[in-house]
């Protein structure tokens, strides 16, 4: 689990893709995107700039779109170049840079929170930085504030959430904006995203975007969500993998396997999708570890200022850095959109935070805890590969459909010392392929996600 005992950063915010549903019970919804019996009321709004028209429009400095089957941004001309002291590690270096701001995005929930999300390519030598500023319900401006600094390596620069980001009005909480005080009535009303692309000077390196988007949200403050009705019996086959066999491993990131359940769950997904890793790529890993692919995930999606391996578009982006993947970070409404998902065969990594005797069967509370869900049961319960367990194969839990809905969907609960503690009202990692079928585009479309 993760930081299973230690408050939430976020408290401070009151195996291939042929793989096949087993049962044939399939909702309407998930059929044809257009039914919306027993999905809950559109809270959220995510927006994605994908497409080469995506690209070529908006304000480019120095950036060209780039066609084909994965069209993106790359640099063309730098603009120039600037040093950049990585407070990680005290090294200053100097880079060339180019930008692409994206056009203004009026979101159809005015927001109380919003997070980034990216997909990219970043060869050694190059990085980038996301960066958003929005507009408030009263019309005064938010400050540019960083999402995020990233490379899928870590030599050239230590990848990073930026602290110490606020106006007075909102603030930047490691991966999250959030209004201060949403009861004042103030919202997000529309935002922007730029790209910084950066690489080393005199070369012809370039980062390559293929994916830049956000998810705006109005989640109200709830303890408690309404009930979903069960539409949806089936189970996808999911790689099952531990984090605690981890424990220990690497303390340097996150103080080892014990926390890694964000990357432990991304590598389920990734790997469900057909992603892996050469020998070549794991050869820094103590070849007597179990499950190497798993201490990579943690590296490689480990935010050093965070400290921590649970940066949420961090996991999208190492996602991507896989051949032929995507990955976003959005909110959904009720398991009934996860099912519309598992119906098309896309399995979902969901955010949750619990006591012990609030999930039946998990025996541990956690702040914060990431899995995958990959079906349900007859009954409509939640069929989870779990990373907090002792071993690979005692990965998968079924646990009862209401608790979990609860737990993953609200936003306000108490922790163990019965303290007013956070949730994180439906955060959900959704990978899936670059060129995804009719039926998946078809789901993805029902939940949000274009």
């Amino acid at each position: 689990m993760s930081r299973a005992e230690q408050p939430s950063r976020r408290a401070v915010l009151a195996a291939a893709v042929a793989a096949t549903v087993v049962s044939g019970a399939v909702p309407a919804a998930a059929d044809t995107g257009a039914a919306d019996s027993g999905r809950a009321p559109t809270l959220v709004d995510y927006h994605a700039w994908t497409a080469y028209e995506d690209w070529c429009g908006g304000t480019a400095k120095g950036t060209r779109a780039v066609p084909g089957p994965r069209p993106g941004l790359v640099v063309g001309t730098a603009l120039g170049s600037v040093d950049y002291t990585d407070p990680h590690t005290g090294t200053t270096a100097s880079w060339e840079y180019a930008t692409w701001t994206s056009p203004v995005h009026m979101l159809s929930v005015p927001a109380t929170e919003a997070i980034a999300s990216w997909n990219a390519h970043t060869p050694a030598g190059t990085w980038i930085q996301v960066e958003m500023r929005g507009t408030y319900s009263d019309g005064t401006d938010t400050p540019w504030y960083v999402m995020g600094r990233w490379a899928a390596g870590d030599q050239d620069i230590k990848r990073t959430s930026v602290d110490d980001q606020k106006d007075g009005k909102s603030a930047v909480w490691t991966d999250t904006f959030a209004i201060d005080d949403a009861t004042t009535g103030l919202r997000l009303a529309s935002y922007r995203l730029r790209l910084t692309l950066y690489r080393k000077p005199g070369t012809e390196l370039t980062p390559t975007v293929w994916r830049l988007g956000a998810m705006g949200s109005d989640i109200p403050d709830r303890f408690t969500v309404p009930a979903s009705t069960p539409g949806l019996a089936g189970e996808l086959i999911v790689p099952r993998y531990s984090q605690e066999i981890h424990t220990g491993q690497y303390p340097e990131y996150d103080n080892g396997g014990e926390a890694w359940c964000s990357p432990t769950s991304s590598q389920m997904i990734i790997e469900y999708w057909g992603g892996r890793l050469t020998p070549e790529q794991l050869a820094w890993v103590d070849p007597s570890y179990a499950d190497p692919q798993v201490d990579n995930a943690a590296r490689f999606t480990y935010d050093y200022q965070y400290n921590g391996c649970g940066n949420w578009p961090f996991n999208a982006a190492y996602a991507a850095t896989y051949p032929d993947l995507q990955g976003v970070v959005t909110r959904l409404g009720s398991l009934t959109d996860l099912e519309t998902l598992i119906a098309a065969g896309v399995p979902a990594i969901t955010s949750q935070s619990f006591l012990s005797s609030e999930l039946t069967g998990a025996g541990y509370g956690t702040a914060g805890h990431l899995m995958t869900v990959i079906g349900f049961t007859v009954d409509g319960d939640v069929i989870a590969n779990d990373p907090n367990s002792p071993s690979d194969p005692a990965v998968r839990r079924v646990y009862k459909r209401r608790e979990f809905e609860n737990i993953w969907l609200r936003t306000k609960r108490y922790n163990a010392s019965g303290k007013l503690s956070s949730g994180t009202g439906g955060v959900c990692y959704l990978y899936f392929p670059a060129r995804p079928t009719a039926r998946q585009r078809t789901a993805l479309a029902a939940v949000g996600v274009r």
